[in-house]
């Protein structure tokens, strides 16, 4: 795309994404992320009440979400094109500025995808580069293009949905929704606490930004990616309430929820760990998650460097990737302490920065090119004179 006056209004076929495949990004993928770390810190710190803060974080979202559903379908021209037109070449400023937010917001997924994968698929101590595969199998899907994050939302349906409700299901032998109780049973203050210490885990709205800007959002598109987002938030909500029903006050010393809800269930004792199965085939999901800011990350490098080259782009940050989290592997602690300790800077550019879309214009201030799959139209004036040139 570009932002000269022969600007195309079409969005090439690499980077369209259906309003279906948003939705079911935001039911499906979104949530988890939440069954690793996020349960025992709203635990930790909410104890009982963890359903709460939960609540707050998704009201925040859905409100984000709705607002920016409602400033795209404002227009029929996509985001991203009117964006490039109305800030030519300053354009680089705010894509940069995501690359960048994409890349810190994926620093706790992955430190996290590490530690789980040592901590469940692991019998032994793993050795020091087992966690390479992850860094291939990211720098191949970055270079899929948005339209890749499309086919990944149709396979987690599956991968997320029938691992989902065999865990639930297996779990529900040992849970006892009683523990919630007293409703409202903690200070405001630990509510507050646990909202504000686990902004990280559910500032997830900004993850739909780019496909949403890529794509034109119609009435029926809104619908069904709000009640996508709806649905996802209840799957969470429902494994917190589990979790909690199961541990009660030793929830805040377990991690990785959605491995530890159904280790209980009778059966288990007999056919051995057959919930593990259901935990592989969820940590698909997961790894697709964890690939997503940065595929978002290497798509706006992309368009930094007017290139369409996202094989080198991909290749050359996973491997930058893999050092850092080999070499800063000790200091988990800190790092995560760091980010979490700073819930702003996700309010700042993943909740507030992207409504400031509304005052992008509507339409194209210039008449936009003919769209590159369209046919070209044969010119009567043209066909004449080469006939006259030939008679000469």
């Amino acid at each position: 795309m570009s932002a000269s006056l022969g600007v195309s209004t079409a969005i090439p076929n690499n980077e369209r994404v259906h309003g279906r495949q948003i939705a079911f990004l935001a039911a499906f993928l979104l949530p988890v992320s939440k069954f690793l770390e996020a349960p025992s810190l709203l635990a930790k710190y909410a104890a009982g009440d963890l359903l709460l803060p939960a609540l707050f974080h998704f009201l925040l979202q859905a409100t984000v979400l709705f607002l920016l559903l409602l400033i795209l379908s404002r227009s029929e021209i996509p985001l991203t094109v009117r964006l490039e037109q109305w800030l030519g070449k300053w354009i680089v400023i705010p894509y940069a500025l995501f690359a960048a937010y994409f890349l810190y917001a994926a620093a706790i997924p992955l430190y996290d995808l590490e530690k789980f994968v040592y901590a469940i698929f692991f019998d032994t101590e793993p050795t020091f580069f087992s966690f390479l595969f992850f860094f291939f199998f990211s720098a191949f899907l970055c270079t899929k293009g948005l339209k890749g994050v499309g086919r990944i939302a149709d396979i987690c349906l599956f991968l997320f949905l029938i691992p989902f409700l065999a865990l639930l299901v297996m779990s529900l032998w040992e849970t006892e929704f009683s523990r919630l109780l007293p409703l409202f049973g903690s200070k405001f203050s630990d509510t507050v606490s646990a909202f504000t210490r686990t902004t990280p885990h559910f500032s997830d709205a900004v993850l739909l930004l780019p496909l949403l800007a890529n794509t034109t959002v119609k009435k029926k598109d809104g619908i069904q990616i709000m009640s996508g987002y709806a649905l996802g938030a209840l799957f969470v909500c429902i494994v917190l309430a589990v979790f909690f029903g199961t541990y009660s006050s030793l929830a805040a010393r377990e991690h990785y929820a959605f491995a530890k809800i159904a280790q209980y269930f009778p059966a288990l004792s007999v056919i051995g760990r057959a919930d593990l199965l259901f935990i592989y085939l969820l940590s698909i999901t997961l790894l697709f998650y964890t690939c997503l800011p940065l595929l978002y990350t290497t798509d706006l490098l992309g368009r930094i460097f007017h290139t369409q080259r996202h094989a080198w782009l991909s290749a050359i940050l996973s491997f930058l990737l893999f050092l850092l989290i080999l070499f800063t592997n000790q200091y988990y602690n800190s790092i995560y302490r760091f980010i979490t300790g700073a819930p702003f800077i996700f309010w700042l550019i993943a909740d507030i920065l992207p409504l400031f879309c509304f005052f992008v214009p509507k339409n194209l201030s210039v008449k936009p090119s003919q769209s590159p799959d369209a046919p070209t139209q044969p010119n009567p004036k043209s066909n004449a004179l080469k006939k006259e040139k030939t008679r000469a």
